[in-house]
């Protein structure tokens, strides 16, 4: 099941990455990702209402330690980043670029137990595999 969410996310992601462009494009990129926070918030909000039933456990938020809000401030980075890229340089590379981001910082997450997650060692397979995405990222900004 996790696995099939995780390919699903990803395939939402590259959707998310061209639309935001567009519409970042329409309206004003600043406009567009405010929008999108406001209607991600709004619909949020109602799948805890009916899950819920209920805020349930939102305001344990903000006893948590403040470093957890870094994924909320992350998030609100990506957004940004795809809306402006996707136009620039295709949804192609921004996608391929941000995955390659992605795998080489959960690699150090997971080698260094980053975050209280387990460590989990670098091996050369996915030394490897981390190499040929970053190539190939690279490769996608050649038109």
């Amino acid at each position: 099941m996790a696995a099939a969410l995780a390919l699903a996310a990803g395939l939402a992601g590259s959707v998310q990455a061209a639309v935001m462009g567009r519409f970042g494009e329409r309206i004003g990129t600043l406009e567009a990702v405010a929008w999108a926070f406001c209607l991600s918030a709004v619909l949020a909000v109602a799948v805890l209402l009916v899950a819920r039933r209920g805020v349930g456990g939102i305001g344990d938020a903000w006893t948590t330690p403040k470093w957890l809000w870094l994924g909320a401030v992350l998030g609100a980075f990506i957004v940004f980043t795809i809306t402006v890229a996707s136009p620039r340089i295709g949804t192609t590379a921004t996608i391929a670029l941000l995955v390659a981001g992605q795998l080489a910082a959960g690699a150090l997450i997971d080698r260094y137990g980053l975050f209280g997650f387990e460590q989990i060692a670098l091996s050369w397979p996915r030394a490897l595999g981390i190499a040929l995405l970053a190539a190939g990222a690279a490769l996608t900004l050649k038109r």
